[in-house]
């Protein structure tokens, strides 16, 4: 009879059953502590990682337009500054895979070749996976993560910070070629604006990379490609205001196709004023003709700015045909300012960036715009 009732007792005694619900508890902390830390350690490594190919892809796309268009090897400079900047952004405090192979040049909607994809990564199959903290109690002892990045150095479709002078656009010298600074422009020579990619006669920032320009005031008696023309920026009068707008950036957003009108007066002394104005800016810059660059504490150098550059053959057969003389502004050559000599800005060619504004001007943007704007698109 005792053992019956001590059984009873025992069927219903509750001691000890706190413990059920603490070793649950437990399991449960432990599942919150899972998704608290290692999930968030995960979106972590998946933001970062997306920085490591965002950083890739632009610095391939930088690569294409400051060092060289058209290399697109493994061992070439879009290549190998991919690598290095996606490598250099570290994921959860370790190393990216990426490989050559993870960095192509694919077409943009166009068809054009100017974006840079990278892929990277920090999974098993690479052989760096992330370890986990909590998971791995639970059988989970790493996690991947990838990513991917398209960058694109698009044509520019608007400009600042430009020259208050300007030069003709390049052009196919038919009088007495090849084409150099000490031709004119005259009937029968032929000029291809950038709209046609395939056919463009001008200024190109790979082929004419470096080379040195001396340019002469204008002496309105022909137009050659050595001369300067200055023009009347909107909202700027006289002389003063020219000098200004040379040796400062004038935030005017200029456009592709629209017209100017010449500068009236001489302003081969304010051109002189405001060239050592912007020289002073950045008096240690210099071109490294071994490497084909300027070479400054800046990025870029002030002494870098766009020079318009008017369309020849409308400037031509304007004046022939009686029309006031009026430029026409069809692309912006990237110019770096060496010094001025008495009345002669001597400089080189360079790659220049420019701006993406949308709403292109009066003929759209051009597949041929010499500067250029790395962005990501993907």
């Amino acid at each position: 009879m005792k053992r019956h009732t001590r059984l009873q007792r025992l069927a219903h005694d509750e001691d000890g059953f706190s413990l059920v619900f603490v070793g649950l508890g437990f399991m449960a902390f432990l599942a919150v502590s899972m998704l608290a830390i290692d999930v968030g350690m995960l979106m972590t490594a998946r933001s970062q990682a997306q920085n490591s190919a965002d950083a890739g892809a632009l610095a391939g796309a930088t690569a294409l337009v400051y060092n060289d268009w058209d290399n697109r090897s493994a061992s070439g400079p879009a290549v190998t500054n991919a690598l290095g900047a996606a490598r250099g952004n570290q994921v959860m405090s370790g190393t990216v895979s990426v490989t050559p192979t993870d960095v192509t040049f694919p077409l943009d909607p166009d068809g054009l070749n100017d974006r840079v994809k990278v892929n990277v990564f920090r999974n098993a199959s690479r052989g760096n996976p992330i370890s986990t903290l909590i998971a791995q109690y639970f059988g989970i002892a790493t996690v991947g993560v990838d990513a991917t990045a398209t960058a694109e150095a698009s044509p520019a479709d608007a400009m600042t910070c430009v020259l208050p002078f300007t030069v003709p656009d390049r052009w196919i010298e038919k009088q007495t070629p090849p084409f150099d600074p000490d031709d004119s422009y005259d009937s029968g020579d032929v000029y291809i604006g950038p709209m046609d990619k395939a056919n463009y006669t001008g200024y190109d920032p790979e082929r004419d990379k470096g080379m040195l320009v001396r340019l002469k005031a204008d002496n309105n008696t022909k137009l050659a490609p050595s001369f300067y023309y200055p023009y009347a920026v909107p909202g700027s009068t006289g002389a003063s205001d020219y000098r200004w707008n040379i040796g400062n950036c004038n935030t005017n957003i200029m456009r592709f196709g629209e017209i100017y009108n010449p500068e009236p007066g001489n302003m081969v002394g304010p051109t002189q004023q405001g060239m050592g104005d912007l020289i002073a800016l950045d008096p240690a810059a210099y071109w490294d003709t071994a490497t084909n660059k300027v070479v400054s504490q800046y990025s870029p150098s002030p002494r870098v700015r766009a020079i318009p550059l008017f369309d020849p053959d409308y400037y031509f057969n304007g004046k022939m045909n009686g029309r006031n003389a009026s430029l026409k502004f069809v692309n912006y050559l990237g110019f770096f300012i060496e010094e001025m000599q008495g009345n002669e800005v001597i400089g080189r060619i360079t790659p220049i960036g420019g701006l993406r504004k949308g709403g292109a001007g009066a003929e759209g943007t051009p597949p041929a715009a010499f500067p250029r704007v790395i962005r990501l698109v993907q």
